[in-house]
């Protein structure tokens, strides 16, 4: 069983201001039905994680492991959507730069192979 995966439901349906009815209407589903998805009380398919995902057009790995604590939080003021920003350590920043460097340098070197290649071929 997928870990608050009504809540993520929920909290997507939220941020890509959707409603119910629309999300139940776009999965071919009732009202009711839907409002079971996000109630908790009918589990989630693969499939039904899949139309999920296509409606909000994010990965599947992304809705299992969506946080909403993490990427937002409810205002309380006239009801808007705040973003918290998470802070990134520098050295992970930093690492994440020189993998970056290191991926494009290799890119580099193998259009560089493949072109050396096709000239002896």
């Amino acid at each position: 069983m997928i870990k608050d995966a009504h809540l993520k439901l929920k909290n997507l349906r939220t941020i890509y201001n959707k409603t119910p009815k629309q999300m139940a209407d776009v999965l071919g589903i009732s009202d009711r039905a839907y409002s079971y998805l996000e109630a908790g009380q009918t589990e989630f398919t693969v499939k039904r994680i899949n139309e999920i995902c296509e409606i909000f057009k994010i990965d599947a790995m992304d809705f299992l492991g969506f946080d909403h604590k993490q990427v937002f939080n409810n205002c309380q003021q006239e009801g808007n959507i705040g973003i918290n920003y998470i802070q990134v350590p520098d050295k992970l920043v930093d690492q994440y730069e020189r993998r970056i460097a290191n991926l494009e340098d290799t890119i580099i070197l193998l259009k560089q192979m493949l072109s050396q290649q096709s000239k002896k071929d």
